[in-house]
C-alpha cells in the first residue's frame, strides 16, 4: 500500500553534538591539539547539519510494539495489507549490518509484510545507496529503513522517499535530519558509559587514544560527545590521541600502531566500534603491551571473545537484529492505523538488559542475550 502523503516532522528539538566538551580534559600536546582541533572543526560542521534532529525520546517497554531482545524479540503487531518495506544496509560484511537485515527478514515473516533487504555493492557508498532509495521509490514500497552510510548524503534520497509519500526510517546511523523514526541505542549515552567505566577502572587517571568513526557518521559524532562528556568529569584523564579508524578493523590497527610510536605511555583506547577496538588489540598484541584498557561498540562475537579473554575491557551490546525488528513494527503499526511513534528518536531499550559487556556479565550476555547468535 502506497502512502498517500507525506510523513510531517512535528517535533524539532536541537540536539547539540558539538565536541566542545574538549575543554574538559587536559590539555594535549601540540600534535593532539591539532588532531583535537580537525575533530572539533569536523563534528560542529556535524552538529549544524543536524541541528534540526530531535532528542531521545524514552518509552517505557510494556508501551513498546515489540518486546524482548535478540532473537527472543517478539510482536502482536500484524500487518492489515501486504505491505512492502525495504531495508538498506551499509554492506554486507560487518556482523552488525547482517544481523540488522536478518532482525527485518524475521519481522517481516511474524508481521506478515514483504521485506526486500539491499546494500550497495562497494561497501559503504552512500551514493549508491541513494540509487537504491530511488528504486526502492519506483517500486513503490511502503517503508524504506536505511542505516546510512553518511549522515548528510542519504537526504537526497530521504527527501525523494518523502515527497513520494514513503515512510522513511533510520537506523543505527541516522540521516542528518529527523525522519518518520529512527531507532537503534542512544549512542551518546552508550559513549558516556564506556567512557566513565574505563576512567574508573583507571582510578581517574591516565592518557586515552580515541579510535574516531567515518567524519560523516553522526552515531560515531554523538559517541564520541558521549566520551568527551564523561572523560571532562575526570582532570586527571587526558584524550592525548583522537583519530579515524573508520569503524574498520584494518584501520583501527594501522592507526594504533602508528600513534604507539609516539605516545608510548597509553593506559586506554576507545573505538566508536567493535572492529576498530579490534584492530587495536592486535596492534598492542604486536607491541608487547597487555596493560592497556580496550573498548568498542556492538557486542559482537569477536568483542565477545576478546572481554572473555581479557583482550577488551568492555564492549556494549547495541542489538542490530532486535533494533531492526522494532523499526518494522512502528512501520506497519503505523501504515495500519497512523498510529505515530512516541518520539522521532526512539533508543532500542537495551538498558533494561545489561548491555555493557564486562568480565561479570559477558558469560550471561553470551549464553542468553547475544545477537550474534542469530546468523551463526
Amino acid at each position: 500500500m502506497k502512502m498517500k502523503k507525506k510523513m510531517l516532522v512535528t517535533l524539532l528539538l536541537t540536539a547539540a553534538m558539538v565536541c566542545t566538551t574538549l575543554a574538559g580534559c587536559s590539555t594535549p600536546t601540540q600534535e593532539t591539539a591539532n588532531t583535537g582541533t580537525e575533530t572539533k572543526d569536523k563534528t560542529e560542521k556535524s552538529s549544524t547539519d543536524t541541528k534540526t534532529r530531535e532528542s531521545a525520546t524514552s518509552v517505557e517497554t510494556d508501551k513498546l510494539p515489540a518486546a524482548g531482545i535478540g532473537a527472543q524479540i517478539t510482536s502482536d503487531v500484524k500487518a492489515n495489507e501486504e505491505y512492502k518495506i525495504g531495508y538498506i544496509a551499509k554492506n554486507t560484511t560487518n556482523p552488525y549490518m547482517v544481523a540488522q537485515a536478518e532482525g527485518i527478514k524475521k519481522a517481516g515473516k511474524d508481521m506478515g509484510f514483504e521485506a526486500v533487504t539491499q546494500a550497495p555493492s562497494t561497501a559503504d557508498s552512500v551514493e549508491e545507496q541513494v540509487k537504491i532509495m530511488e528504486d526502492m521509490i519506483q517500486k513503490e514500497m511502503d517503508v524504506i529503513i536505511v542505516h546510512c552510510a553518511d549522515s548528510n548524503g542519504i537526504m537526497p534520497g530521504v527527501r525523494k522517499a518523502e515527497e513520494a509519500g514513503i515512510i522513511v526510517i533510520t537506523i543505527g546511523t541516522p540521516a542528518s535530519e529527523d525522519t518518520f523514526l529512527r531507532t537503534g541505542v542512544d549512542y551518546k549515552e552508550t559513549g558516556g558509559t564506556i567512557a566513565t567505566k574505563m576512567a574508573e577502572a583507571l582510578n581517574g587517571k591516565g592518557n586515552i587514544i580515541i579510535l574516531e568513526g567515518p567524519p560523516g557518521a553522526a552515531n560515531a559524532i554523538e559517541r564520541l560527545d558521549g566520551i568527551k562528556e564523561a572523560f571532562a568529569e575526570y582532570p586527571d584523564i587526558e584524550v592525548v590521541a583522537s583519530q579515524t579508524a573508520n569503524f574498520k578493523r584494518t584501520e583501527g590497527m594501522s592507526v594504533t600502531e602508528n600513534l604507539l610510536q609516539k605516545y608510548t605511555d597509553v593506559q586506554g583506547i576507545i573505538g566508536m566500534n567493535d572492529e576498530s577496538a579490534l584492530g587495536a588489540v592486535q596492534a598492542l598484541k604486536a607491541a608487547g603491551k597487555t596493560d592497556v584498557l580496550v573498548a568498542g561498540f556492538d557486542g559482537s562475537t569477536d568483542a565477545t571473545s576478546a572481554v572473555e579473554s581479557g583482550d577488551m575491557f568492555a564492549t556494549y551490546n547495541t542489538d542490530p537484529y532486535g533494533s531492526g525488528y522494532i523499526a518494522c513494527a512502528y512501520a506497519v503499526r503505523n501504515l495500519n492505523d497512523k498510529t505515530e511513534p512516541e518520539g522521532k528518536f526512539i533508543p532500542f531499550p537495551s538498558a533494561a538488559n545489561d548491555p555493557l559487556i564486562m568480565a561479570d556479565t559477558v558469560e550471561n550476555y553470551k549464553e542468553n542475550i547475544a545477537w550474534w547468535k542469530v546468523i551463526q
